[in-house]
């Protein structure tokens, strides 16, 4: 099946990107560029030669509210605009939100542009499914643009003080879970021209309590090394989005060494959470790993020997390298939809322990391989 996505490179549109590219013998992912808008051509060759278009892109924050309304529904017109011309009647999934039903003019954007694709399927012969979307959060979201949750942890992560303004109950979605909710949509075969999918908020919190919950993160996490209770799914997913924040020159970190006359103890973790500790031996220039994980938290520490430990964010080209030495054990913890690797760089073994928050499940890995 052929899927295009139109805003790939923005939150929803990368996130749904990546977890689709994790079944490659089902979905083909038609690539798309923002400039596509631009060229009436580009636009027209991009929808005939998709099967489904997941219509992402939007303008949500803007001073002038106008400029919102018109950029939406014009992409929308625009997208009509290349099916009409080239009589491509690809299934679209029109991401909406459930500002549609409120007297602002981001609302009426969605609204409108759902009507008129709606009117366009039933013309055409072509299908529309619109879905109507909560808040959603997830790594790498943009703060003050995407979420609150998104300017929470981009605040706690880079010393500023985070405010509320409103301290409302807030329905939440994790992008994982919404990603799940586009791939069921996108299979399901679609009878009606157009038809409306009112997408769920599986959690619900108050501002406080998300803040609370955040700055025990900072607390606990990233000033004393230990992992908070990961058992419980929103946490998790929660952990994993404010882990996504913080800036690489983070780590390494080093560990607390004592020491007397009888040799050296470290503590290697302190966890609230389940996990699976194990060891690997390597020898000079051997390299480990280059996969990545969607939900796992992983933590390599060094204790003998001498490794250069590389991450990269798939999709994107920049390297963090970062050298560790087990005369000064450290410790680097391994971000989501991160590839990473392991390489022993020295003369002697390497002695490295791993920390995951869950044990290894052949069945359900979690494990990408992709070279960083």
């Amino acid at each position: 099946m052929k899927i295009g996505i139109t805003g790939q490179n923005g939150f929803m549109g990368q996130h749904l990107y990546n977890h689709l590219q994790l079944h490659p013998e089902a979905f083909n992912i038609i690539e798309f560029n923002r400039d596509f808008f631009q060229s009436e051509e580009k636009l027209q060759a991009f929808v005939n030669e998709c099967d489904v278009v997941v219509h992402i892109a939007a303008m949500n924050r803007h001073e002038d509210p106008q400029i919102i309304y018109d950029t939406n529904v014009g992409l929308v017109q625009k997208l009509i605009d290349a099916c009409e011309a080239t009589q491509a009647t690809p299934k679209i999934l029109f991401s909406s939100s459930t500002q549609e039903e409120r007297d602002n003019l981001y609302g009426k954007s969605k609204r409108d542009g759902r009507k008129l694709l709606e009117a366009w399927a039933e013309k055409s012969g072509g299908q529309v499914v619109s879905m109507i979307i909560p808040n959603v959060f997830g790594p790498f979201g943009k703060p003050y643009y995407n979420s609150v949750v998104a300017t929470f942890c981009h605040q706690l992560t880079h010393g500023e003080t985070p405010e509320i303004h409103q301290d409302g109950t807030v329905n939440l979605i994790y992008i994982n879970e919404l990603c799940e909710d586009f791939i069921r949509i996108i299979r399901q075969d679609t009878q009606k021209p157009y038809a409306i999918e009112t997408i769920e908020a599986p959690h619900a919190i108050k501002v406080s309590e998300l803040l609370t919950l955040l700055q025990e993160y900072k607390t606990d996490y990233m000033e004393n090394g230990e992992v908070p209770d990961l058992t419980e799914a929103f946490q998790k997913a929660l952990f994993n989005t404010f882990r996504s924040y913080i800036p690489m020159d983070y780590f390494p970190r080093n560990f607390t060494q004592h020491s007397d006359e009888r040799g050296a103890f470290v503590e290697i973790m302190r966890a609230d959470t389940p996990g699976q500790s194990s060891f690997s031996t390597t020898v000079p220039g051997i390299t480990r790993g280059n996969h990545y994980h969607t939900r796992k938290m992983e933590r390599f520490a060094v204790i003998k020997g001498e490794a250069v430990i590389q991450l990269r964010k798939i999709n994107t080209d920049k390297i963090y390298e970062f050298t560790l030495n087990g005369e000064t054990p450290a410790y680097v913890d391994m971000p989501i939809w991160v590839t990473h690797n392991i390489k022993n760089v020295g003369d002697t073994e390497l002695i490295t322990l791993f920390w995951i928050n869950e044990p290894f499940d052949p069945k359900d890995p979690d494990t990408y391989y992709e070279t960083v």
